[in-house]
């Protein structure tokens, strides 16, 4: 580990579980990606580019419970504007996504 950090600053990080209710191709990624429409609960639906198209299919996204990073600013990627991270383990060029082990309401904190 390279990177030490404060507790502090990782209590800045408000990680959520949200549900995709929303998959599509997004031909102009650089790298090839999905566009994620997740509801959030009380924090919304948010959108989100996500380079998982080697791993997952849209129907194997469509009302998976995920993990996300919801307080970053909004990026730009191509053509779509992303509001949240996606987060995952990474092995490779691949993304495995973090996910509760049960069911939880949309909008659960991760802490």
């Amino acid at each position: 580990m390279d990177k030490i950090i404060q507790f502090e600053d990782f209590q800045k990080i408000d990680l959520r579980v949200g549900t995709i209710i929303e998959v599509l191709d997004f031909p102009e990624a650089r790298n090839p990606a999905y566009q994620l429409k997740i509801d959030f609960g009380d924090l919304g639906i948010k959108k989100s580019s996500a380079q998982i198209t080697t791993k997952y299919t849209k129907a194997d996204l469509l009302n998976k419970q995920i993990v996300a990073v919801v307080n970053f600013p909004k990026k730009q990627i191509a053509t779509f504007m992303s509001q949240c991270l996606v987060v995952g383990a990474v092995i490779g060029k691949d993304v495995i996504l973090l996910h509760p082990e049960h069911k939880v309401p949309n909008g659960s904190t991760v802490n």
